[in-house]
C-alpha cells in the first residue's frame, strides 16, 4: 500500500491538512489558486461572508473547469481526425520515401548512362574529326589527281594534234618522195 502525502495549506484564512497521492508542491499550487479566487470575491464585495466568498470562488472555479473540459473535448474531437489519419500519413510517407529511394537509384543509373553516352559521344566526335580530316585530305588528293588527269588529257590532246600534224607532214613528205621517185624513175626511163 502506497503512502499518502499529507500537506498543510492555508485557504480563506483557515488551515487545512490535505491527504493524497499528489506532491506537496502540486497541492500548494492548488491551495494558492483557490485562496486567490476567494480573495478576488471578497475584494469585489467586502460584505460577503467567508463561506459565501468560498462558494462563489468554487462556482467560478467550477465554471473554469467546465469551460476547460468543453474546450478539451472539442480539442479531442478536432484531434481525432488527424490521429486517425496519422497511420495513413505514415504509410504515404513510407511510400514517398520508397519512391524517393527508387528515384535516387534511377537518377544514379541515368547519371552513369549519361556519363557513358558523353564518353561515347566524345570518342565519336574525335573519330568524326579524324574522318573529316582524312576526307579533306582525300578530297585534296582527288582534286590534285583530277588536275593531273586534266593536264595529262591536255597533253595527250596536244600530242594527238601534234601526231596528226606530224602524220600529215609525213604523208606529204611520202607523197613528195613518191613524186620525186616517179620523176626520177621517169627521167631515167
Amino acid at each position: 500500500m502506497t503512502e499518502k502525502n499529507k500537506t498543510d495549506v492555508f485557504i480563506g484564512g483557515r488551515n487545512f491538512t490535505v491527504v493524497g497521492d499528489e506532491s506537496s508542491e502540486y497541492v500548494y499550487r492548488l491551495a494558492a489558486y483557490v485562496d486567490e479566487k476567494i480573495k478576488e470575491m471578497t475584494n469585489k464585495n467586502d460584505k460577503l461572508s467567508g463561506s459565501m466568498a468560498a462558494i462563489l470562488a468554487a462556482l467560478n472555479i467550477a465554471d473554469e473547469l467546465h469551460k476547460t473540459t468543453q474546450e478539451l473535448d472539442s480539442l479531442r474531437e478536432r484531434a481525432k481526425t488527424p490521429i486517425e489519419e496519422y497511420d495513413i500519413l505514415v504509410k504515404q510517407l513510407e511510400e514517398a520515401d520508397e519512391e524517393i529511394k527508387q528515384l535516387k537509384t534511377k537518377y544514379t543509373r541515368n547519371k552513369e548512362e549519361l556519363k557513358n553516352i558523353r564518353e561515347q559521344n566524345k570518342k565519336l566526335n574525335s573519330a568524326n574529326r579524324k574522318s573529316t580530316q582524312a576526307l579533306k585530305l582525300k578530297e585534296k588528293e582527288l582534286r590534285d589527281s583530277q588536275n593531273m588527269i586534266k593536264k595529262l588529257q591536255d597533253k595527250i590532246f596536244d600530242n594527238q594534234v601534234q601526231l596528226v600534224e606530224t602524220k600529215k607532214e609525213l604523208e606529204e613528205i611520202l607523197r613528195l618522195y613518191d613524186e620525186e621517185k616517179n620523176v626520177f624513175n621517169g627521167k631515167e626511163a
